[in-house]
């Protein structure tokens, strides 16, 4: 990469996301990090939740990228006004995230950053169902077309060919050329910031693969768009059973697995792995991470929250080209 600065938007501010981030900034793995940091958020929000949370660090408050330090958790201002360090979320953040994510974006374009961490963000209260998620917030946002979501663990990593969507609506949203979008710029990412060739499953939508309607979304949609990426030279096998795909034999033949739905596969990534992996953004101008949780509103404050993916997605920032 050629430039070592990583931009965290830290999101909705009455989530566990500052929490998680004080945990890593106080270990051993911060101090060896080699990259530097700048956070974007409410300066005084921070120290108010740090605080909160009897941590104690220091901030490097800065008014330009240029003025970041190595070692320093760097932190550009936005202006948020705030009654206590952890509130309800409501839609009172709005405004004051979209600032932070508008700076992120010019700072980006501006600077030749390439790397983004985003704190979680609601749904409900920032999305206001405009978009399914974050993955498509941002590919609005930079005007990428066809972002595509990786929960990424370096075992296995899993792609939902539909991210947010009702279960009723899936079946229509199965195409061929959706799948061979996906799997291309899977493939593209591993190549170039990986370093591998990745051998990657396609998994099928109905049970056992199978249905009792004259045609199926696996021989009309799946099984053409796997042909079509086999000619492509691309490491591919498909349409598998999900009922026993995840299982140990299974699972450490393959690099990536695509699945038709959410759940589908982000239920097993998430028992195999727990917090041990990171939703990275593909198809953008840069590198986007999330870590693998949401705001986590029960547990807001009270400084119990696992903090194991913030640590899995500086480990993975390391390791990449």
């Amino acid at each position: 990469m050629s430039t070592k600065i990583i931009l965290i938007v830290l999101g909705e501010p009455n989530s566990t996301f500052s929490e998680i981030l004080f945990k890593y900034f106080k270990s051993k793995q911060f101090n060896s990090f080699k990259q530097k940091i700048i956070l974007i958020g409410s300066y005084e929000l921070i120290l108010k939740q740090m605080d909160s949370l009897k941590y104690k660090i220091k901030l490097n408050k800065i008014s330009d990228v240029k003025d970041a330090l190595k070692k320093q958790i760097n932190i550009l201002n936005i202006n948020y006004k705030f009654k206590s360090a952890f509130s309800q979320i409501s839609e009172n953040s709005n405004k004051y995230i979209e600032n932070c994510f508008k700076l992120s974006l010019k700072l980006i374009r501006k600077n030749n950053i390439y790397t983004l961490i985003n704190g979680p963000v609601s749904k409900k209260h920032f999305l206001k169902k405009k978009f399914p998620g974050i993955t498509e917030y941002m590919a609005n946002k930079t005007n990428s077309k066809n972002p595509v979501m990786l929960i990424y663990n370096k075992n296995l990593a899993v792609n939902p060919l539909t991210t947010h969507t009702p279960i009723k609506n899936v079946a229509k949203l199965i195409k061929k050329r959706k799948i061979i979008n996906n799997v291309i710029k899977i493939n593209e990412f591993y190549q170039s910031k990986l370093g591998k060739k990745p051998y990657i499953a396609i998994l099928g939508l109905n049970p056992h693969c199978e249905t009792i309607d004259r045609v199926s979304e696996e021989k009309k949609e799946i099984i053409p768009a796997i042909q079509d990426l086999v000619k492509r030279k691309i490491k591919i096998v498909g349409p598998l059973s999900a009922d026993t795909f995840f299982l140990e034999k299974n699972i450490n033949k393959f690099d990536v697995v695509v699945g038709m739905y959410h759940d589908q596969v982000l239920t097993p990534i998430k028992t195999l792995f727990k917090f041990n992996a990171i939703n990275i953004t593909i198809g953008l101008p840069f590198i986007k991470i999330t870590p693998d949780h949401g705001p986590n509103t029960d547990m807001v404050g009270k400084n119990k929250s696992d903090p194991s993916s913030i640590f899995y997605a500086f480990e993975f920032l390391e390791s990449i080209r």
